[in-house]
Parts: C-alpha cells; sequence; structure tokens
C-alpha cells in the first residue's frame, strides 16, 4: 500500500502508474475521503478534550445541571462521529489499497504481456538430429507422469510424479539449498555480477506453513484474484499460492535492527492455484498445475540496498540456470504485467525444444516497501529511526517447470535424459535417467 502523503506529493507520478498498470481509480475520492477522516479525528479529538474538562469541573463539589446536559450531548455527538470515523476510515482503506505500486523508472511502458522486452539472450539451443518429443510424452513413455490415475484421485491439472523423476526433483532441491546457503557461492555470485558493496549473506532455509489467514493473506497483496486461490471451509485460512507469500508475511509486526539486514530465506514448499481463466490451456503435461513445489527466495532490507538486492536475486537465477547449461533469455516485464503490488519485475524463460518455444521458468518482483506498509514490518536503523523494510521476492527454482527444461532440453532419442553434470553428485553419480 502507498503512503498517503506521498501520493498527495507526487499525484501525478502515481496516476500514470495507475494508468500504465491499466487499472481506473479515482485519486479524488481517495483524497476527499482522506480529508473527511482527518477533519472527523479533529473534530473527536476538540469533544473528547472539551468531555475531559467537564469531568474535571463535576469533581469540584456538586455538579452543575448544565454540564451534566452538557457531557450527555458530548458523549451522544461522540459516539456518532466515532461510529462516521470508523465508516469513513473503512472506506478510506479498502480504496487506498486498490492503488497500484510505482514503477521504477527504467520498467517498459505497456499495457499487455506483449510489450515486454527480452533484454538478453543467453547460450544457444541445442541442435538435435532427431526430432525432440516434449516432456510428457518422455514423462508417459518413462512412466514418471501420471495424470490419469491423479484424474481418478482428485480431478484435472493433478499428477502423481514417479520413479526417477522424484529423484531428479529432490537432486534439484539439494543443489539449490546447498548453494544458497552457502556464503562462498553467493560471494562468487555478487563478484560475479558487480554487485560492489552488497550483502554475501547467505539464505536461511525454511519450510513454512502452507496455509495462512484472510488477514495476512490481504496484507501481502496477493489473496487477489480470489477465484485463483484455495479456501479451506470454515476456516479463516487459504491454502498459500507461492511460497512467498509466507515468507513475507512471517515478520508480521516486527521490528528489525539494522545490523540484522538483510534478512535473507530459501522456502521450499508446495503450493496451490485454481489456474482460474486457463482451462484449455496447457493441458498436456504439468506445466499448469493446481499443485506444485517451488523453492522461493524472500529478502528483507533498508531502502538504500533493496534495489540492489532486486539486482542480485536476478543474478542468482541467472547463475542457477548456467549451472545447469539450459538456454534462456532474461525479460523485462512492462508496468502492465509486473503486477500491483510491484516496482520492478524480470522474469527468465527457458527453452524448450519439444515446445519449440521460449517458456517461463522464474519471475523475480521488486517491492519496496508496498507489502511492508500494510504488514507493518519495519527496521531500526543505528540512529534510532523506525522506517519500513523493503521486499524482494524471487522463484529459486519452480520444481515442475525446471524439470521440464531439463527433461526437454537432456533427452536422448530413446526417451532417456541425461543428468546435468551439476546435479549428478545428487543422484549417487547417475548420468542416464
Amino acid at each position: 500500500m502507498l503512503d498517503i502523503n506521498y501520493i498527495r506529493a507526487n499525484r501525478k507520478k502515481v496516476e500514470d502508474a495507475i494508468h500504465n498498470k491499466g487499472y481506473e481509480i479515482s485519486l479524488d475520492q481517495i483524497l476527499s475521503l482522506d480529508d473527511e477522516r482527518k477533519n472527523l479525528s479533529q473534530r473527536i479529538d476538540a469533544l473528547r478534550q472539551e468531555r475531559n474538562q467537564i469531568s474535571a469541573k463535576m469533581k469540584d463539589g456538586k455538579p452543575d445541571q448544565s454540564l451534566i446536559e452538557k457531557g450527555k450531548t458530548i458523549k451522544k455527538d461522540l459516539s456518532e462521529l466515532e461510529s462516521k470515523l470508523g465508516e469513513v476510515e473503512k472506506e478510506y482503506i479498502s480504496q487506498l489499497k486498490t492503488v497500484p505500486n510505482v514503477p521504477e523508472d527504467d520498467v517498459p511502458v505497456g499495457l499487455s504481456e506483449d510489450e515486454n522486452e527480452v533484454a538478453e539472450v543467453v547460450g544457444k539451443p541445442r541442435d538435435f538430429d532427431f526430432t525432440p518429443k516434449n516432456h510428457f510424452e518422455i514423462g508417459q513413455i518413462r512412466g514418471w507422469i501420471d495424470k490419469e490415475r491423479a484424474a481418478k484421485v482428485t480431478g484435472a491439472r493433478f499428477a502423481y510424479i514417479k520413479g526417477d523423476m522424484v529423484k531428479l526433483q529432490m537432486a534439484i532441491v539439494n543443489f539449490v539449498m546447498d548453494s544458497l546457503s552457502d556464503e562462498r557461492v553467493i560471494k562468487e555470485i555478487v563478484e560475479k555480477s558487480g554487485l560492489d558493496g552488497v550483502s554475501t549473506k547467505p539464505f536461511t532455509l525454511v519450510l513454512p506453513p502452507l496455509m495462512l489467514r484472510t488477514d495476512i493473506y490481504d496484507a501481502m497483496d496477493r489473496l487477489e484474484p480470489q477465484e485463483d486461490r484455495y479456501k479451506i471451509e470454515g476456516e479463516d485460512l487459504w491454502l498459500q499460492g507461492s511460497a512467498e507469500h509466507v515468507l513475507g508475511s512471517m515478520h508480521a509486526g516486527e521490528i528489525f535492527t539494522e545490523e540484522e539486514m538483510p534478512v535473507r530465506y530459501l522456502g521450499y514448499a508446495t503450493s496451490f492455484r485454481q489456474e482460474a481463466g486457463t482451462y484449455g490451456k496447457d493441458m498436456e503435461g504439468i506445466i499448469r498445475m493446481h499443485q506444485f513445489d517451488k523453492l522461493e527466495m524472500e529478502s528483507f532490507s533498508t531502502k538504500e540496498t533493496s534495489r540492489k538486492e532486486h539486482e542480485l536475486f536476478v543474478a542468482i537465477q541467472r547463475w542457477l540456470l548456467e549451472q545447469l547449461l539450459l538456454p534462456y533469455r532474461v525479460i523485462r516485464k512492462c508496468t502492465y504485467d509486473i503486477g500491483k503490488p510491484d516496482a520492478r519485475g524480470i522474469d527468465m524463460e527457458v527453452w524448450l525444444p519439444g515446445q519449440n518455444k521460449y517458456r517461463e521458468t522464474h519471475t523475480a518482483d521488486y517491492m519496496t516497501d508496498y507489502q511492508s506498509r500494510r504488514l507493518s514490518t519495519r527496521v531500526r536503523r543505528e540512529n534510532g529511526e523506525v522506517e519500513l523494510v523493503h521486499t524482494n521476492d524471487a522463484t529459486a527454482f519452480a520444481l515442475g517447470r525446471i524439470m521440464i527444461a531439463i527433461i526437454e532440453n537432456y533427452q536422448n532419442e530413446d526417451a532417456t535424459v541425461r543428468v546435468p553434470e551439476i546435479l549428478r553428485k545428487y543422484m549417487n553419480g547417475k548420468e542416464i535417467l
């Protein structure tokens, strides 16, 4: 959520952000509600002061009848004004929450995802001497993916993952956890990327809860669109749609010390999305599933270091893909596509030879203090001042999608799959699946 004083001081910039992100919001209404709530608060404060003065006078002997009547009137007026203030505050917050974050200056302006920009293409797609299969064809031949039995048990868009594909997922998980919890690896990435002055602090590993309350989900600004979320019937709980939803909210209402910054987490979680509006799309294979596993990065940092933290997350994503020797491209997401709470967004897309196209495997979101304002997650600076932290989140690996990329890029003509060299030590030296 944006600060109302920032909106007043930067109205044109905020209005441009609203338009460029594809929203229709009246700032006049929000500012008018802010004025009304301030006016009501002032009137309430004045009446409370008058009530206290009357109370003080009534303590000096027998109370005057006029003071008694005046006290009753003030009590009635206060009740009415406080009720009115409550209604105005509720509407004001509701309206303020609809205002999107302001994009960074280098975010491309665009009103559809077609206006995203390809910033860089890394690696050359492999030349096959046979027609490559897609991951689902290989998965069925090898008995790794069983959607038919999953549909019998749970319905469409679920799958049983079996055999060597399970071992491949666990190898990827262990590789990433070992790498990002090792300060030497973070230092290597920082130096390689020229991120001077960026902390080399490693990530703390987290297995988070898979559910969160409505108020926390809403404060994260990740509850919408609700039709894409799973609500637990009869409970004030939702299944999380990505690990950052429960990582970014874990310090709600807390104050870090500046010396703790940055705080970095790597979370591993099974996530759930209804994939509303995607029915009929990507039905073959395991690309758009209702349930999927992800390794997600989350960090809390100071306002001065948060943009570099975002750039570090992007550098980590590149490093991870390069360790697997996968061809990919870097996408600078436009204003429309970065999302409501984001100030900047970068995607990675890996080449999938079985589909003859690049597909998104990673995203990196930079939120500034947009999330932390509603979560009240703060940092006490060395000078004693307390201010909001800045947040970043980014995919380390969405396990399903990165396994798709490995299977399609490392496939052999006989539907076996070579194991990327970096993963072999996590598979007891196994070279072929």
